[in-house]
């Protein structure tokens, strides 16, 4: 498992699979609506990004169905997934945490501003 920071995209799409499994085209919109529309995922980027996390041990294939004589594939979040998006939501909320902080104290009476 590594640690340097997750590429947005990255996190986001971990993110839609740690709810449950998804097809693709489901984690495009899920991706959309967790971020109010902000980041739209383009079906090249994420096609790329999931094979990638495949690669990674990240995320498997939950099942595969035909649908319209097409085949979908259902990705769901591997327990080592789920740690790496863990590890990610934790460094991220530190980074957080400390902007808040800094961004409080510059609101005291007195606060050097630099």
């Amino acid at each position: 498992m590594t640690d340097a920071p997750m590429r947005e995209p990255t996190f986001l799409v971990l993110t839609a699979l740690a709810a449950s499994p998804q097809h693709g085209y489901a984690v495009i919109e899920d991706v959309a609506t967790m971020t109010d529309g902000r980041v739209r995922l383009r079906a090249g980027t994420l096609y790329a990004a999931l094979d990638r996390l495949r690669g990674e041990g990240l995320i498997e294939v939950d099942r595969e169905e035909i649908v319209q004589s097409r085949l979908r594939r259902y990705y769901r979040l591997t327990g080592v997934g789920e740690k790496r998006l863990a590890a990610e939501t934790n460094r991220l909320r530190t980074q957080a945490t400390l902007a808040e902080s800094r961004l409080r104290a510059r609101q005291r009476p007195g606060a050097a501003f630099s």
